[in-house]
């Protein structure tokens, strides 16, 4: 829910990782095509980037660099890659279509996403205007994406309202926000059942047993204080399967290089030469979107994992070099006592 995450107060924004400082471009120039550079290294160290193929992709990330944004564009469509996007997106998409193409030739990745599926969640929430803090959220809309990363497509959505219950009249401001009105949530179930139906209709596309998934957010928002709220005024426990997720805005401004306030939904899409297909804050549009974005960054060669998690109620980081880990069979979690 965008107009409620961006204006919560500051210190309680997601803090996205520091980027790494960029090593400054080598002065080798370098032919970007198909076959083999002759860069030629000697394997002075023992790890893993002794293999003379990184000074192969170094010399030519330097000559990328170099690179004006229509020698870019023109590159990427010999490639049949997409040309769309900010300077520094079609660099990117350029580096990681090489460095990937070179590694899969040595057989250092298989080229295959760290999962099967991703489930792109945005919720809407009840709301009032200024966003007071003493205001409780509850969730009225649930919506799912299913991303498949095999085919880079959404295979599948799913959608329901909710009928708040600690504040059953929607104010006119979350009205016209959400689109959503009185008479939808009126007429909609309470939140037990609304997750009850997810659990089912995700356990009927076999994820966690046949097929591995993880969650995908835009931002902590979503799981770490509406789900987690939510479950509490319901009386349910937390739900195993959404305790781990993917916060793309972190994954975003990790992989792009880009600062947390280049990270907002509608500026990653307008970066990556997109624009908004539907109704703002419409919970399944907003999610369609942020789909449209994880499908981008996964063509790009960004590897989305898992970087976030829910622990004793608290928000926490996932290490990227930790054991990748998807996402469990979806469960129905009981009640509290």
């Amino acid at each position: 829910m965008e107009e409620q995450k961006e204006n919560r107060p500051q210190a309680a924004r997601d803090e996205a990782a520091a980027a790494p400082a960029a090593r400054p471009p080598g002065r080798q120039h370098c032919r970007i095509s198909d076959q083999e550079t002759n860069g030629k290294t000697s394997a002075a160290s023992s790890n893993d980037f002794s293999d003379p193929i990184y000074k192969e992709i170094a010399i030519t990330n330097g000559y990328i660099n170099r690179m004006t944004r229509e020698e870019l564009r023109s590159k990427l469509a010999e490639f049949k890659l997409e040309t769309r996007g900010v300077k520094d997106v079609l660099k990117k998409r350029l580096k990681n279509y090489y460095k990937k193409q070179k590694l899969m030739q040595k057989e250092h990745i298989s080229g295959d996403s760290c999962y099967d599926y991703i489930c792109v969640v945005d919720f809407e929430a009840t709301c009032e205007e200024g966003n007071p803090p003493e205001f409780v959220h509850e969730i009225i809309e649930f919506p799912v994406v299913l991303v498949n990363t095999r085919t880079l497509e959404i295979e599948d959505t799913f959608q329901q309202y909710v009928k708040p219950e600690i504040n059953p009249k929607l104010s006119d401001f979350c009205i016209s926000l959400t689109g959503i009105t009185q008479d939808i949530v009126d007429k909609a179930d309470i939140f037990p059942q609304v997750l009850q139906n997810v659990v089912e209709w995700m356990r009927q596309r076999e994820l966690g047993t046949k097929y591995s998934y993880s969650m995908l957010t835009d931002g902590s928002w979503d799981m770490s204080k509406f789900l987690n709220i939510q479950c509490r005024i319901s009386r349910i426990k937390y739900p195993s399967f959404a305790k781990k997720w993917i916060n793309i805005r972190k994954s975003y401004g990790n992989f792009y290089k880009v600062p947390r306030n280049q990270t907002k939904l509608t500026i990653m899409l307008e970066n990556l030469g997109m624009s908004y297909d539907g109704r703002p804050h419409s919970g399944l549009d907003d999610s369609k979107n942020i789909a449209r974005i994880a499908i981008r960054m996964l063509q790009d060669g960004c590897d989305l994992r898992v970087n976030e998690r829910i622990h004793g109620g608290q928000l926490m980081t996932v290490s990227s070099s930790g054991p990748l880990e998807g996402a469990p069979a979806p469960q129905m979690p009981r009640y509290r006592n």
